[in-house]
């Protein structure tokens, strides 16, 4: 009896322990920290100015607003998750607003898709073409200027698929981490073009990769596998292109940014933006690469990866975790930021750099 007790003791011990230390960060974890830390000290901190977009849709709650983009015109686009019906796999969970230059609202994008699951970002190409990625459904779907869906990505996961492969063909649970088929994503995450209008996904929670398809969608290549390695990823979180066509890829997992050339080359490997939530490139003739961190640190480099300056938003907003997860760079000095913790969508002015943290 005293062995069993023992035993038994020693086994609740032992998961206690196992789970303070799930609780709390690895020692890899707590360098990493300790090393970002002491790169911000070092770096000048930007001063900016916050104002939360007072977004009203009639008859709505805004919802976690996941992604922000803004066209040519001005016009601010809000995809959120704020649904709560639709048929197939999971509600239509994502909704997909327009705003004009005065913040008043437009119209309701695409409403009720089939690929409205469970939205995560936006953006508007050179061409004014908005484009929807969405994680639950698996799919990115391309709207033209007049909101006519033009283009569909990927393919959404239905209940009968369960049946079919688990219960009539017996196949076994699916891999966590896949390698991924061509055609299809698995929880992707974001979408951007280089300079021929060649569209490049990041795929996302479940694959780990980069997909790069022609301006037609048909399939061109991927790269990644599940890792911290070059041409690895852990949630490849966001992606943004520069003019030269260079892509850069928020390897969020990994604390990271990896940057490949049009042919998915790998160019460099930038770290020094804590965990990159999102990732955006400023327009003009010198271009800047700004990061978001979810808990609301906001990183502005130069493209050769060299932090220039960095901002903590959000502060007091009330929730954390996610107070960035989507960024659009309007400008050098203003950036847009899609906030999923309190539900705002804010624009961040900057007014300039101060002396950097540790003076």
């Amino acid at each position: 009896m005293k062995r069993v007790l023992i035993v038994v003791m020693v086994m609740l011990l032992g998961g206690l322990v196992s789970q303070a230390q799930r609780g709390g960060p690895s020692p890899e974890q707590q360098a990493a920290l300790a090393k970002q830390d002491a790169l911000e000290k070092a770096t000048a901190r930007l001063q900016v100015t916050e104002d939360v977009l007072p977004l009203v849709v009639p008859g709505h709650t805004i919802g976690e607003a996941v992604g922000v983009a803004k066209n040519s015109q001005g016009h601010l686009f809000v995809f959120t998750r704020s649904g709560n019906a639709g048929p197939a796999k999971g509600a239509t969970a994502s909704q997909l607003f327009e705003f004009d230059q005065n913040l008043k609202f437009v119209k309701h994008w695409g409403q009720d898709n089939y690929a409205a699951s469970f939205a995560h970002t936006v953006r508007v190409d050179k061409h004014d073409n908005v484009w929807m990625t969405d994680e639950g459904a698996n799919m990115v779907v391309k709207f033209n200027p007049q909101g006519m869906v033009s283009m569909v990505l990927g393919r959404k996961t239905e209940a009968i698929d369960y049946l079919e492969r688990f219960t009539e063909r017996g196949e076994k649970e699916e891999v966590r981490y896949p390698v991924g088929n061509p055609g299809t994503f698995n929880r992707p995450t974001d979408v951007t073009w280089d300079t021929q209008d060649n569209i490049f996904v990041s795929d996302g929670y479940n694959n780990s990769r980069v997909a790069k398809m022609t301006k037609d969608g048909k399939w061109v290549k991927a790269v990644g596998t599940r890792g911290a390695g070059p041409n690895q990823f852990n949630t490849p979180h966001g992606i943004t292109s520069d003019a030269k066509g260079n892509i850069y890829v928020a390897d969020r997992g990994n604390r990271r940014i990896q940057v490949f050339d049009s042919d998915l080359n790998p160019v460099r490997i930038i770290a020094n933006v804590g965990a990159p939530w999102s990732i955006c490139t400023s327009p003009g003739p010198t271009q800047y690469l700004f990061s978001g961190d979810g808990n609301g640190k906001l990183y502005k480099l130069d493209l050769n990866g060299n932090l220039l300056g960095w901002a903590q938003t959000s502060e007091g907003h009330g929730q954390s975790g996610c107070l960035v997860h989507e960024i659009h760079c309007e400008s050098e000095n203003v950036i847009y930021k899609g906030d999923c913790s309190t539900w705002t969508v804010e624009k961040i002015t900057i007014k300039g750099a101060g002396r950097a943290s540790a003076q």
